[in-house]
């Protein structure tokens, strides 16, 4: 099932507790079930640099709301959590199967709850062997404290092996991929600023279509706040006639549907091929009922046809 996902990576930090309960509370009644977080959200905006704050609001969330967590998914992510603050990211925790083991038990405790829904491994690490990886994540869906996994900041074909190694080994395999992607791209080849993130390229679109089992999740849908917003330039990397032509396209089509361009963008990606689960992240309830008043928004074939033609 195609919907939006709340990401909640700056919950416990930027956002207080108190606006991220709000946020919860309003995401659910408007029907929103899956919420995005991660072992190491948000490392970089807390004076320790160690994550955990995210997961840690979630989870008080939840020890207050009796009954929410049957009507959630939870999303988790492990191995970009630093093991040096000083040195952040360079040093991220890894995939090795005593770390995912350990922060599987720590992101529990964190959440207050027996299992995730989703389990991504956050971040590559070909530091060890991809076959260690692909059995301790098998074995936590074993165990019951995953009920599905998935690989976040990979390119489709470690995916595409880590799922023969999982098939071969008869252990359950990735079914989802978590990737950079929105309706503006950036100029082949152009560094992004964050050189974590991974991009969604027209081959993993092609993979996703061909392999049924597969989702395909994004974040940085909206360019954090690109698309509306003057104080929030694009980055450097998207600063080409691309661009120009895909904003023009875009402008005209929310005008033409009395959508903002937000709500255009997340229409796009809900309801294209493969279609994506946009994760978004909202700072105001009035964002958020932005944002999902979206899924409210259907593209006809002529106006998507506009969109994907402008180049």
């Amino acid at each position: 099932m195609t919907e939006i996902v709340l990401g909640a990576m700056l919950f416990g930090t930027r956002i207080g507790e108190a606006e991220s309960f709000a946020l919860l509370d309003r995401f659910v009644e408007r029907g929103g079930r899956w919420i995005d977080t991660a072992n190491n959200y948000a490392f970089w905006e807390h004076p320790s640099g160690f994550g955990g704050q995210s997961e840690r609001t979630v989870g008080r969330w939840l020890a207050e709301r009796p009954g929410m967590r049957e009507r959630v998914l939870l999303s988790t992510k492990v191995g970009a959590q630093p093991t040096d603050p000083a040195r952040g990211l360079d040093s991220a925790e890894g995939l090795s199967a005593a770390v995912v083991r350990a922060a599987m038990g720590a992101s529990l405790g964190r959440l207050g709850v027996e299992h995730v829904d989703m389990y991504w491994a956050h971040v590559e690490d070909r530091g060890v062997p991809l076959g260690e990886t692909v059995g301790v994540f098998g074995e936590l869906v074993a165990d019951g404290r995953a009920r599905r996994i998935g690989a976040s900041n990979t390119p489709a074909w470690r995916v595409e092996r880590a799922r023969g190694l999982a098939a071969g080994r008869d252990v359950a395999g990735w079914t989802a991929l978590q990737l950079r992607h929105s309706y503006l791209l950036p100029r082949p080849g152009a560094p992004l600023e964050s050189w974590s993130h991974r991009q969604v390229f027209p081959e993993t679109l092609d993979y996703v279509r061909s392999e049924p089992a597969l989702e395909l999740w994004a974040y940085t849908t909206l360019l954090n706040g690109g698309y509306g917003r003057a104080d929030r330039p694009l980055e450097r990397a998207y600063d080409h006639p691309g661009t120009v032509s895909r904003s023009a396209a875009l402008a005209e089509v929310a005008r033409e549907l009395g959508a903002t361009r937000n709500q255009v963008v997340l229409a796009w990606l809900l309801g294209g091929d493969p279609a994506v689960l946009p994760i978004v992240g909202a700072s105001t309830l009035e964002r958020l009922d932005e944002v999902m008043d979206s899924r409210d928004l259907k593209l006809d074939a002529e106006s998507r046809g506009r969109l994907d033609a402008a180049w």
